[in-house]
């Protein structure tokens, strides 16, 4: 079902920026972000109480790979079931029947939705990045030095440019999730199955590399066609890891980082235009 005329109607970023601010205002009254969020923001902050354990400047890297463990866990858990209720709830409670009726396309719909679901994984990630730059500021601060006349941890050793290269990542990995959860939800019957496959999808793409491995060391035909069919149609997510938060700022290291960053846009831009596709052949 969809409006009458909407196929003569032109692709308008105006209706998209509509339905994306209103699945970010919904997005953001769901408690699952709220707990998230919360969650992940006390975990790094309590992640500053093993300075009594006396590590010394490994602190801090331990403090860096503590928070940016908890931006990936729950970030990742926030994404999936966000974008799942975002769409899987309209679709349950035939409230997207409305929208369609008007003079909304499908790819509008899909595509509000999608920056609408971006823009709240965004938010989180930029919350976590600064509380873990704080915490890291506050551990550098109250570090003492190992001996009566050391000097306190210098500013450069304290990953600070290496986390928000690594936050930034994160929020591309997440966007690329949001899109592979659309393409899912779009042909979906239930929100179930659409968050466990979701779940899958990421479970698949951070083992990515070991079907690269397969296809280009296995012995079999099959092996080799079977990793590298995988290593082709799933991103590998190894590459958003957290190797940016001791990168530092060298010319090297940021243009990895923009290499990985464009790989994610790309396969986010597939994903995304396969969910048009699959949901514009939906019947609702």
């Amino acid at each position: 079902m969809s409006a009458v005329g909407t196929g003569s109607l032109r692709f308008s970023p105006h209706r998209v920026v509509v339905l994306a601010s209103h699945a970010f205002l919904d997005a953001v009254r769901q408690r699952v972000f709220q707990f998230t969020t919360l969650l992940a923001a006390v975990l790094v902050v309590g992640s500053l109480g093993l300075r009594e354990l006396d590590f010394g400047g490994a602190e801090l890297k331990f403090v860096a790979d503590f928070g940016h463990g908890a931006l990936v866990l729950f970030g990742s858990v926030l994404t999936i079931v966000t974008t799942v209720q975002l769409l899987g709830g309209e679709l349950e409670n035939r409230t997207v029947l409305p929208v369609l009726a008007r003079p909304v396309r499908r790819s509008e719909f899909i595509c509000g939705k999608f920056f609408g679901a971006w823009a709240v994984v965004l938010v989180f990630c930029a919350a976590v990045t600064a509380v873990l730059l704080g915490a890291l500021w506050l551990g550098a601060q109250a570090l003492p030095p190992p001996l009566a006349d050391a000097p306190q941890v210098p500013a450069a050793a304290v990953p600070y440019a290496g986390v928000l290269v690594g936050g930034a990542l994160q929020g591309v990995k997440f966007g690329l999730l949001v899109a592979m959860v659309l393409l899912v939800g779009s042909y979906a019957r239930s929100n179930l199955f659409a968050q466990a496959t979701g779940f899958l999808v990421l479970v698949i793409c951070h083992l990515q590399y070991l079907a690269r491995d397969a296809w280009q060391t296995g012995h079999g035909w099959l092996e080799r066609f079977g990793g590298g069919l995988i290593g082709l149609v799933f991103p590998n997510f190894q590459l958003f890891g957290g190797e940016y938060l001791t990168a530092g700022t060298d010319g090297a290291a940021l243009a990895l980082g923009g290499r990985v960053a464009l790989y994610g846009l790309a396969y986010t831009a597939v994903f995304l235009a396969l969910a048009v596709w699959s949901f514009r052949r939906r019947e609702i």
